[in-house]
């Protein structure tokens, strides 16, 4: 069975009860008063990724992988790459001046990206689709493709309507009859400004002809939905899953460490990649915790890939574990 998205005309709608709490009184209180480390007390990085290396030619057996902080990531999968979630803002906001601020600078600047063939985009929300960076890639001409309704942002941005394609859950398509993109679901929310719920969210495959990535994007709990996923595409050898930004309070749309390794299981496995987190502080607790969790509670059957910032792991290698936000925590 494979679930599909829900739209009642004039918005978008998760496929299971999704909520999230409604009590800004109490967030402002926890956010005045809390005393976890949501930003590093120790500047992060610098970091560099390499840029000359990344625009080698990417083998027709390779899987690499380049977090370059949040949800952006370089994937390179049977000789071609694909960019995740760009965001090189200093901002995840609609302001330059207010909103959450970078913890540390991009690994790589935009201008440095080696030549592309797709950018997936997993929603709207600011720290996912950053305008500035959707233009100046655009104006390579690269192929974006995402879920409905996100390509009325891209075009009035000045993106080409032949540059975007747009995707509900379970279309795919193919690039260069060698690749296939595969959009499927995920439980969220949408919106930018005012608006919410009037374009679709979702995740992503990225299936070649020798390996398998899922990106995960942004989502809640949603075992039943990444076991459909699995069914249809895995085994994956490589899984990225966001692990940060949770809370109580709105449980409902981010997994956080300890649902993010139930969805990998529900995925069928392979390595995990955690993303979304040590980038923006979005949520109630400390910056590290995330990964703090994931690891306690990965156990020795999960191979994590755990790389800093701009670090390309080599997926065939193995776990990759060096800790390496360790070295930045006040305690």
């Amino acid at each position: 069975m494979k679930t599909p998205s829900q739209f009642n005309g004039k918005k978008y709608l998760n496929t299971i009860p999704t909520g999230m709490s409604g009590e800004y009184g109490r967030m402002a209180r926890r956010w005045l008063t809390g005393k976890e480390e949501r930003e590093p007390q120790i500047p992060l990085g610098p970091f560099a990724a390499d840029a000359a290396a990344l625009s080698e030619p990417v083998p027709a057996d390779a899987l690499r992988v380049t977090w370059f902080g949040h949800s952006s990531t370089l994937i390179e999968l049977d000789g071609k790459r694909f960019l995740t979630d760009p965001v090189w803002r200093q901002r995840a906001s609609p302001s330059t001046l207010m909103g959450p601020r970078r913890f540390f600078a991009p690994p790589l600047s935009l201008a440095e990206l080696p030549a592309l063939d797709g950018v997936l985009l997993s929603h709207d929300h600011y720290d996912h689709l950053d305008k500035d960076a959707i233009r100046a890639l655009g104006r390579t001409g690269v192929p974006f493709y995402c879920p409905l309704g996100v390509g009325g942002h891209l075009r009035r941005w000045g993106i080409k309507p032949e540059q975007i394609t747009e995707l509900d859950w379970w279309q795919e398509v193919k690039v260069d009859d060698t690749h296939t993109l595969a959009a499927t679901p995920a439980r969220h929310f949408s919106g930018r400004t005012l608006t919410r719920d009037d374009t679709l969210w979702a995740s992503w495959c990225i299936l070649g002809p020798l390996h398998r990535a899922f990106f995960g994007g942004d989502s809640g709990p949603y075992e039943a939905g990444f076991r459909e996923i699995g069914a249809a595409y895995g085994p994956f050898d490589v899984v990225m899953l966001e692990i940060g930004a949770y809370d109580e309070m709105w449980a409902d749309i981010h997994m956080g460490p300890d649902h993010a390794l139930v969805a990998h299981r529900a995925l069928g496995g392979g390595a995990l990649l955690p993303l979304h987190w040590a980038t923006f502080n979005l949520a109630f607790h400390s910056w590290h915790e995330p990964a703090d969790r994931l690891v306690a509670a990965a156990g020795p059957e999960v191979p994590l890939l755990l790389p800093a910032p701009g670090q390309r792991v080599t997926v065939a290698e193995g776990p990759l574990s060096g800790y390496w936000w360790h070295a930045y925590r006040s305690k």
